[in-house]
């Protein structure tokens, strides 16, 4: 989780110009972390009690990405010191900018030595090579189709 900035304990080097119009979307993020880590585990398997922290996760580099490349509304400073400081997924988001891997859920979805098959995971299957009647999720992080050629 990203460091906190409180009054008593500021971080050893303060954010950039330009982090103040993004810091209340990502307290945002950070309340939703907080409410799916204390979320109730109740009637959950295993894997299914991580898959809201890997998408807010998800959101949360997003929004950092889009910031940034899509709309050019954060500089490459505060952009850097937010994936330094663990705002972002570096690696997803490295991901992103090659092709084919736009729609990415994560990364654990593409390493192939956890598999049992040593292929990725069944999210990152087209959809129209499926069956109609196969309903997909991935066991990883609960994302139903992230093929970019869908």
């Amino acid at each position: 989780m990203p460091p906190m900035r409180t009054a008593a304990g500021r971080n050893k080097k303060p954010p950039p110009e330009g982090f103040e119009d993004i810091e209340d979307t990502l307290l945002e993020f950070q309340n939703k972390m907080k409410d799916a880590e204390n979320a109730s585990h109740d009637g959950k398997k295993k894997h299914e009690m991580i898959w809201p922290i890997f998408q807010i996760t998800h959101q949360r580099s997003k929004y950092i990405y889009d910031m940034y490349y899509e709309k050019e509304a954060i500089s490459k400073t505060l952009y850097d010191w937010l994936l330094k400081n663990g705002y972002a997924d570096a690696m997803l988001i490295a991901k992103w900018k090659k092709q084919g891997y736009e729609k990415l859920c994560c990364v654990r979805c593409i390493q192939t030595n956890e598999t049992n098959f040593r292929s990725t995971c069944i999210c990152r299957v087209p959809k129209k090579t499926l069956n109609e009647s196969q309903d997909i999720q991935c066991v990883n992080c609960g994302c139903r189709g992230c093929s970019s050629g869908d």
